[in-house]
């Protein structure tokens, strides 16, 4: 849904790094002082979950060294997790959108859990327009050419 200098280099964008390395964040989250806080706050959870995790460990000392409003907000010590609510962003290509997220956590095994962040638009909504303006210019077109046969 966005695009990133803060790209990693499995060619995924980082939220976190996102949230607290690219200007352009500001513009995108209406309310980017509580979707920071909430991203600090999963951070902080995550590595009390999980003290072990190198990459871990290694996303939020570049994060303390590079952004000072993640350290500010990092050295509150909050920890509390909203698990759903609803986000308000401002997209380059659609403008508005007000999406209601679920973010559950979903066990991999014994010991780790994927983290993912389900975003849904309200039916009938403008917002559901725009993200359906969105899905199409992101999804797969099927090819109109000849499929190529190997010589015999």
């Amino acid at each position: 849904m966005f695009a990133s200098g803060t790209t990693g280099e499995r060619g995924c964008a980082d939220f976190a790094c996102y949230f607290f390395l690219d200007p352009g964040s500001r513009d995108f989250f209406v309310h980017w002082p509580d979707g920071a806080r909430a991203t600090v706050t999963v951070l902080r959870a995550e590595a009390g979950h999980e003290p072990e995790g190198r990459a871990l460990r290694e996303l939020i000392g570049e994060l303390s060294a590079r952004s000072t409003d993640f350290r500010d907000m990092r050295a509150r010590h909050d920890v509390r997790i909203r698990h759903e609510g609803t986000k308000r962003l401002v997209h380059p290509d659609v403008c508005r959108l007000e999406l209601a997220f679920r973010h559950p956590d979903l066990p991999l095994s014994c010991q780790a859990v994927h983290d993912s962040i389900v975003y849904a638009a309200e039916p009938g909504t403008p917002s559901e327009d725009r993200l359906g303006v969105l899905a199409r210019r992101t999804a797969p077109r099927a090819s109109t050419a000849e499929p190529v046969h190997p010589p015999h």
